[in-house]
Formats: C-alpha cells, structure tokens, sequence
C-alpha cells in the first residue's frame, strides 16, 4: 500500500495578545504550511503504518505528539506494502512522517516495522521494529517462533509505540502488530491476535484514535486477530473459509493486517 497512510494535523494558536481564532490545518499528503501569524503551533506527527506480514505478521504504526512554533514543509510518510511469499522478506516498513523539515525543529515519527513472514527461519520471519513493532510469524514444528519487532525505534521520549507481539511455533499463528498506546498481542493457545490499540487525541477538534497495529493472521478463524483502536487492519485466515487480510486505515498511521491464504499452510 504505497499510498499516504500517516498524517499532521494541529491548531495554529497565535502568540498575540490580540484574541484570535485557533485554525486546524491538515495534512493528509506531502505539502508546505505557510503561517498566517507569529504563533505557537501545536502538532500531531504520525508515521505511515507497517506492512501486514505476507503470511501471517500484523503491521506496525506509529504517533508522537510533538509542539512547535513555525512551519514550512510537511512530510507524509506512505504504509508499507504486504509481502506475498512464503520464505520471504518481512513485509516493508512504513515511511516516517516529519514536520518542519531543515529547520533546527524539525520533527520526526517514524514508520511502523513491517509483519514477519510465515515458513521463514531467517531474520524474515521477525517482525520489524519502528515507531511501532511489526508481529512475528508463526513457523512449522521444529522451526522456532519469531519475536515481534521493537516499539520506539529510534528511542526517543514520549514513546512513539509499542512492540509487536510474538508468533508461535508448531501453529499458524503470528503476533499482532504493536500499536501507539498498547503492544500487540503474542500468539498463544487460544489468544486472539489482536494488534495494538492506538491513541485518542482531540488535535483536530475531534475525538480520533491514530495508529492501532495490524490483527495476526491465524488458521482457524476464531483466533484471526482484529485490528487495534485507531486504524489497524484485520488480520486473515483460511478456515473454514478464506478471508483476506485489510489494510491499516488511510491517514491514521494503522498497520496492516497479516495475511493467511491457501497456499501457506502445513
């Protein structure tokens, strides 16, 4: 998915001691703010979310808070693209999103780590670290589980995420992706593979949740996961019948559900 998955969004409240009406001014794709007036700008930065895993990983995301006071150039990172192989790479990262570049306050959230991929024993099998961690993929009998990928990646304070959770071994079964506000679930007996629930924030006059992680994909249905609170897609399954992975909702920075079809089983 290479479309705009991340976004800014903020009031501009001037610093005047004239009383002036807060503007909200929203990013959805790469563009340039040009200030109305000298002013404090509040923002919300948030980083295209991860790739679901090409069989079985959630993908991750990405949000900070950030405060600044000027504008030029915004930059809005693009989701990750799935992976469709077995023994493949994990599915990509997200692209960061970034807000007053080349200025001494440029700010910057990172993507989310792209999902693991399923019959991997290399490093593909993991999930990816980012702003939020991809999850790990389930692996056959004898071929050890992958840890999700790491939140916060690069560290930096307030957290940007959380990390994925891991698959299992012996199933098919991948971890959900991490999301803004809670990591994703770890695959388990029974454990439904949720991804991560995102962060509510009112930045936009709104009450909206940003970057909740990819659902795990699973075989059976009952343990598929569901995408987390702020745009996280579901994961897939293919039984008893065969249901495609969704993608992260655009412009919430959610991460992409992992993929299960017919072919990637035992």
């Amino acid at each position: 998915m290479a479309g705009a998955n991340g976004g800014i969004i903020g009031p501009c409240n001037a610093a005047s001691c004239t009383p002036i009406s807060a503007r909200v001014s929203t990013f959805n794709s790469t563009g340039t703010l040009t200030a109305q007036a000298t002013a404090t700008v509040d923002y919300l930065v948030v980083g295209g979310g991860g790739g679901g895993g090409g069989l079985i990983g959630g993908g991750g995301v990405a949000g900070k808070p950030v405060v600044a006071c000027t504008s030029y150039t915004m930059t809005v990172g693009g989701g990750g693209a799935k992976t469709t192989t077995a023994n493949g790479p994990a599915a990509t990262s997200g692209q960061a999103s970034s807000a007053f570049t080349c200025t001494p306050i440029e700010i910057e959230s990172a993507g989310g780590g792209g999902g693991g991929t399923f019959h991997n024993s290399g490093a593909g099998g993991a999930g990816v670290a980012g702003g939020s961690g991809g999850g790990g993929a389930g692996n056959d009998p004898g071929v050890p589980a992958k840890p999700g990928g790491a939140g916060n990646t690069p560290p930096v304070s307030p957290s940007q995420g959380s990390a994925g959770g891991a698959g299992t071994t012996g199933q098919d079964r991948g971890g959900g992706g991490g999301g803004a506000n809670a990591a994703g679930t770890a695959a388990g007996p029974g454990s439904k593979l949720n991804g991560g629930a995102g962060k509510p924030n009112t930045i936009s006059g709104s009450d909206v949740t940003y970057a909740g992680g990819g659902g795990g994909a699973a075989t059976p249905s009952p343990v598929a996961g569901s995408g987390g609170s702020g745009g996280g897609g579901n994961g897939g399954f293919n039984s008893p019948s065969v249901t495609a992975a969704t993608a992260g909702q655009a412009n919430t920075g959610g991460g992409g559900g992992g993929g299960r079809d017919q072919h990637c089983g035992n």
